[in-house]
């Protein structure tokens, strides 16, 4: 599986803007989500498919938080820059 992760510490005062290069799927997770991302096993996150650049997500609670963009198991790559503004 690939993908890119950013870990970031943000909270509902924050947006969390992310820069791409093509279409891709941005998720927001705890850790113990990431973890089952990680290990392919059934897990729940913030986002989704962004069609557009740059997509924007604001957290839900203040929190330690993996950002992950991929492809969706699409062959390829994408770039990608995250700010929190």
């Amino acid at each position: 599986m690939n993908y890119l992760r950013y870990e970031l510490d943000a909270g509902p005062n924050n947006i969390i803007q992310v820069n791409l290069d093509k279409r891709a799927y941005v998720r927001l997770m705890d850790y113990s989500n990431f973890q089952n991302y990680h290990n392919g096993r059934q897990y729940k996150y913030y986002g989704g498919l962004a069609n557009v650049s740059p997509a924007k997500i604001r957290p839900p609670y203040q929190g330690h938080w993996y950002l992950v963009i991929d492809l969706d198991g699409h062959a390829g790559t994408v770039r990608s820059s995250v700010n929190i503004l």
